[in-house]
C-alpha cells in the first residue's frame, strides 16, 4: 500500500447539529435578506433621526446659532445629492436584477434546473439587494426629514448624520455591486457550480450523526404503531430533528422515519414507525416534516451526487456534446463517494440527551450512492473516451479507497463499462484507447 493511502485522512467529523431547519428554509427563500434589511435601516434612521434633533437642541441651548445655520445650508446642499441617489438606486436594483435573471437562465440550460438554488442560496445576491433597497428606502426616509424654515431659531431637525448615513450606504452599495458582479460571473462558470455543490455535499455529509448500530436502524423491538403523511403532497425535504427527539424521548418511544429525505410523499403515505409504545398524537408532531416541491441539501447528502450527474448528462447529450464538462462532474462524484467511502452508510440514529435512541433515519447505501454517481453517466460514456477514461480511472482509485466489501457496484460498474465500450466501439485501437484509465480524461 501506497504511503498516500497510508496517511489518508477520512472525512472531517462534526459534532452534528439536530437543530430546526428554519435557517435552512430562510437560506431557501429570497425575502427574508431583504425585509430584514428594510426594517434594520428604518430602525437605524430613527437612531439618525433622533442624534440629528438632539444636536439641533444642543447647539440652539447654547446659542450657536452659527453654526447651525452652516449645518442647514450642508443640509440643504446634501438634499441634492440624496435626491439623486433615491432615483438612481430604483435604475440600480433593476440592473441587478436584470443580471440575475440573465445568469439563473443561462445556468439553468446549460447545466440543470436544479442548479438555481445556488442563486437563490448567494449570500452575495440576497446582500446585493438587500442594501440596494435599504438604501433605497433610507433616501426616502432621510427626505421626509428636511425642514423647510432656513431660520436656525425655528428649525426643529437638521439632517446631518441621516445625510452621512446615506452616503455610507451609498458607498457600500457600489462595493457590493462590484462584488456581486464578480460573484455572478463565477456562479456562472462551470467549475465554480460544480465545486459549490460539492461544497454543499460534504456540509451535508459531515453533518450526519454516528451511524446506527444493529438492530437499532429497525428499531428496539416491533412496530408498535405507523404516523401516516396528512399534509400536502411533495417532497421530504428535511424533518426538525431536534423536535422528533424530544417528542420520543417524551414518549418513551423511538420514531423510524420510513421515506427517506428527497421521496416524494402522498397524503396517507408512512412517514414514521413508532417502537415501544403508542404514537405520539398528532398535535407533538406538528411542523417536524417539511414538504416542498423540490430538494435541498440539508440532511439529504445524495442532492449533490444527483445534481452532478444530471450535470454530466446533459454535457453528454447530443445537444450540448460537452464532454470536459461530464469529466469535471466526474472529478467531483470521485471526490464525494472517496470521502464517503469508510463511512457507515444506510441509516443514521440521533440519540437524547441521556444517550438513548430516539429517532432512527435512513440514508443512501454505498451501492445505491455509486449507482447514482456512476450509472447515467457510464450508459452516455460509449463514443466519449474523455469520459470513460476519467470514469475508469475514477473507478480504479475508489477501489483502492473503499474496504474490499464495498468493492462490489465499482467492480461491476467497471466491468459494464468496458462491456459498453466493447460493444460501441468496433476497432481495437479505439477500444484500447477508450479503456486506458486517465485522471483527466484526455489529457
Amino acid at each position: 500500500m501506497s504511503d498516500w493511502m497510508v496517511t489518508r485522512s477520512p472525512l472531517p467529523r462534526r459534532r452534528s447539529r439536530a437543530l430546526s431547519p428554519l435557517r435552512e428554509h430562510l437560506r431557501d427563500t429570497f425575502w427574508f435578506a431583504p425585509t430584514a434589511a428594510m426594517v434594520g435601516v428604518f430602525v437605524v434612521w430613527l437612531v439618525a433621526q433622533e442624534l440629528d434633533a438632539a444636536l439641533v437642541r444642543s447647539l440652539q441651548d447654547g446659542g450657536d446659532f452659527d453654526t447651525l445655520a452652516e449645518l442647514l445650508r450642508f443640509a440643504n446642499d446634501a438634499k441634492t445629492v440624496v435626491s439623486a441617489v433615491g432615483s438612481a438606486m430604483m435604475t440600480f436594483i433593476g440592473v441587478v436584477f436584470s443580471i440575475s435573471l440573465v445568469a439563473v437562465q443561462m445556468a439553468s440550460g446549460q447545466f440543470t434546473p436544479r442548479v438555481v438554488r445556488l442563486f437563490v442560496r448567494s449570500r452575495i445576491t440576497k446582500a446585493t439587494f438587500a442594501v440596494f433597497l435599504a438604501t433605497f428606502v433610507l433616501t426616502l426616509l432621510v427626505l421626509t426629514s428636511y425642514d423647510s424654515t432656513p431660520d436656525p431659531r425655528a428649525a426643529t431637525s437638521v439632517p446631518l448624520v441621516q445625510s452621512v448615513l446615506t452616503l455610507l450606504m451609498v458607498a457600500l452599495s457600489l462595493l457590493l455591486f462590484v462584488l456581486y458582479v464578480n460573484g455572478t460571473l463565477r456562479l456562472m462558470r462551470i467549475g465554480h457550480v460544480i465545486a459549490r455543490i460539492a461544497a454543499e455535499s460534504f456540509r451535508a455529509a459531515t453533518l450526519m450523526p454516528a451511524a446506527a448500530e444493529d438492530g437499532e436502524a429497525a428499531g428496539p423491538g416491533p412496530v408498535t404503531a405507523w404516523v401516516a403523511h396528512e399534509g400536502r403532497a411533495g417532497v421530504l425535504r428535511d424533518v426538525n430533528i431536534a423536535r422528533l427527539v424530544r417528542v420520543a424521548r417524551g414518549h418513551g418511544v423511538v420514531l423510524r422515519l420510513v421515506p427517506r429525505i428527497g421521496d416524494f410523499l402522498v397524503p396517507g403515505t408512512p412517514v414514521l414507525a413508532v417502537h415501544g409504545g403508542a404514537a405520539p398524537p398528532r398535535r407533538a408532531l406538528r411542523y417536524t416534516l417539511s414538504v416542498g416541491v423540490e430538494r435541498t441539501f440539508h440532511q439529504d447528502p445524495a442532492f449533490g451526487l444527483r445534481q452532478l450527474s444530471d450535470i454530466g448528462l446533459r454535457a453528454l447529450s447530443p445537444a450540448v456534446n460537452d464532454p470536459t464538462t461530464a469529466v469535471q462532474a466526474l472529478d467531483r462524484v470521485v471526490q464525494i463517494l472517496a470521502a464517503l467511502s469508510r463511512r457507515p452508510l444506510d441509516a443514521v440514529v440521533h440519540r437524547d440527551r441521556r444517550g438513548a435512541a430516539r429517532l432512527v433515519r435512513p440514508v443512501p447505501g454505498w451501492t445505491e450512492l455509486v449507482d447514482l454517481g456512476f450509472a447515467e453517466v457510464r450508459g452516455c460514456a460509449v463514443g466519449a473516451p474523455q469520459v470513460s477514461r476519467r470514469l475508469l480511472a475514477g473507478l480504479d482509485d475508489l477501489l483502492l479507497l473503499a474496504p474490499p466489501e464495498r468493492h462490489e457496484p465499482l467492480l461491476r460498474h467497471r466491468e459494464l463499462l468496458r462491456q459498453a465500450v466493447e460493444r460501441g466501439t468496433p476497432a481495437p485501437a479505439d477500444r484500447a484507447f477508450a479503456l486506458l484509465p486517465d485522471r483527466q480524461g484526455i489529457g
